[in-house]
């Protein structure tokens, strides 16, 4: 008797903490289906909490606010530009254009490109998620333009924005047939070789 008494509050402690988890990890994927359907503005905690199947408290239990929420759930991207620049720099520098664009797509694709969405669409009611999208790929370019030695970083890492940014655009967002479903080998033919150009080629 002694023995259960002594090992069963040590068994809800261990289940209490998975539970929290769960929560948390709920209300963070629904955050990012919320947002990336409705926008910051748009999106409301009584409508994530439902989503995530929790009590709106919870929302405030976790991130304090939906500010906060947003701040995990968004602004957090799932991309670490030194990662990836390691994973994108393991080729020859002609192929670079093939890798980031397989890379990104493929990515982008196993989160159903709900963060890249949800970015977007936030845009206009929140600042920072501009803020975030722009330093992300500003830092992730200019690193790895500067890293092969093509001139005119600045110039360049705006194009390869404006492709990448573009094609997440009509693939996600816009979701323009045939392109939101097309196959990612298929993109990668099409574009690589634009994206190539803006990495290492002449652009005048």
């Amino acid at each position: 008797m002694s023995t259960t008494e002594n090992t069963e509050p040590n068994v809800r402690r261990r289940g209490r903490r998975p539970a929290g988890q769960d929560t948390r990890t709920a209300l963070v994927d629904a955050a990012r289906a919320v947002f990336a359907e409705n926008g910051y503005d748009g999106a409301t905690v009584r409508a994530i909490a439902t989503r995530a199947g929790v009590d709106a408290a919870m929302v405030n239990h976790w991130f304090g606010s939906k500010e906060g929420l947003f701040a995990q759930a968004v602004l957090e991207l799932p991309f670490d530009p030194l990662e990836l620049q390691k994973v994108l720099r393991n080729g020859p520098d002609d192929e670079l254009g093939e890798r980031i664009v397989r890379t990104f797509v493929t990515r982008w694709d196993s989160a159903g490109g709900g963060v890249f969405v949800a970015l977007i669409r936030s845009i206009t009611g929140h600042e920072q998620a501009g803020h975030v999208l722009r330093d992300f790929f500003q830092r992730f370019f200019s690193a790895l333009i500067t890293s092969i030695g093509s001139d005119h970083v600045p110039l360049r890492m705006n194009l390869c924005a404006s492709q990448m940014v573009g094609l997440g655009m009509v693939r996600y967002v816009a979701k323009f047939e045939p392109l939101a479903t097309e196959d990612v080998e298929v993109l990668v033919r099409a574009i690589a070789p634009n994206l190539q150009r803006y990495l290492t080629g002449a652009i005048g």
